[in-house]
């Protein structure tokens, strides 16, 4: 049995590292939409091509070729071209999205997931979980409402980035019992980095960015990189039931730096379908909790 002092200081470490990667996660999505004038692809493969190269120089010393070899080489491609959609169809929703609203609709990701997992895991979904499924897409219904602010095609591709998500977690549940944490993560980076290298020549108008913009694209990289990090360390110290339903706090972030960068603030009606979103997320997370 866990000593409950050693509990308390993983818990203690874990919240604050588990925040902090979600605030990252947050910069980076607020940063892409600064940088909205890139072509999205263009941007998508300096954020995993900074992410590999992170990896290389601070990881693949260490671990070695345990980085590379997986019983499922498959599986993991396909995983880590999974987060790939992710990240492409959320730079294109924050093209004519707000930051808020974006976060909002991509995570719908766990009923999405708690749907999927049914045919896919083999995992029996209740009534409880159907039930915070679907008021959880009504409350996605009140942020894309008809005759709202926000553009259809956004919409679609949050929804297209939403659906990758869920998918990724699914594979990623399916792996994560016989593959490393660091492997998973070093996938992630070498797929992407591969399958978007073909972006800075069809994408590329030929003009280099400026100091300020080469910084700031190096920083999705690092955004993502330094956030899993801290993720699979706030992993490491505390139980994932009880990470999992500060998930939704970057919402708070997202909110937080639309309003500071681009000065939007979500109408009421948006406010109240990402707070049913929210506490849908939280129903199927502390059921999930108590279940284990």
């Amino acid at each position: 049995m866990t000593d409950p002092a050693h509990r308390l200081r993983g818990v203690l470490l874990g919240v604050p590292l588990f925040l902090t990667a979600l605030l990252l996660f947050a910069a980076l999505d607020a940063t892409a939409k600064h940088l909205s004038a890139f072509a999205v692809p263009f941007m998508v493969w300096v954020r995993y091509l900074v992410h590999f190269v992170f990896m290389l120089i601070t990881v693949a010393p260490s671990e070695g070729r345990t980085l590379f070899l997986t019983q499922h080489p498959w599986l993991m491609t396909l995983r880590a071209l999974m987060l790939v959609g992710v990240t492409l169809f959320m730079q294109l929703a924050l093209q004519t999205l707000p930051l808020a609203e974006t976060s909002a609709l991509v995570f719908t990701t766990p009923l999405l997931v708690a749907l999927l997992a049914g045919p896919l895991l083999g995992e029996k979904v209740t009534g409880r979980a159907w039930l915070a499924t679907m008021i959880g897409f009504a409350g996605a219904l009140l942020i894309a409402r008809p005759g709202g602010a926000l553009f259809g095609v956004g919409v679609a591709y949050a929804a297209a980035a939403a659906l990758c998500y869920a998918l990724y977690q699914i594979l990623t549940r399916k792996l994560v019992g016989s593959e490393t944490q660091l492997r998973l993560l070093f996938y992630t980076a070498m797929v992407g980095t591969l399958c978007m290298a073909f972006a800075p020549f069809t994408h590329w108008n030929g003009e280099w960015p400026s100091l300020a913009e080469a910084a700031l694209l190096a920083s999705l990289g690092l955004y993502g990189g330094v956030g899993h990090f801290l993720m699979i360390r706030a992993f490491r110290e505390a139980n994932a039931s009880t990470l999992a339903p500060l998930l939704y706090v970057q919402l708070i972030w997202a909110t937080l730096l639309g309003w500071l960068v681009f000065s939007h603030l979500p109408d009421l009606l948006a406010i109240i379908g990402m707070l049913v979103i929210g506490a849908s997320g939280l129903t199927l997370a502390l059921a999930e909790r108590r279940k284990k």
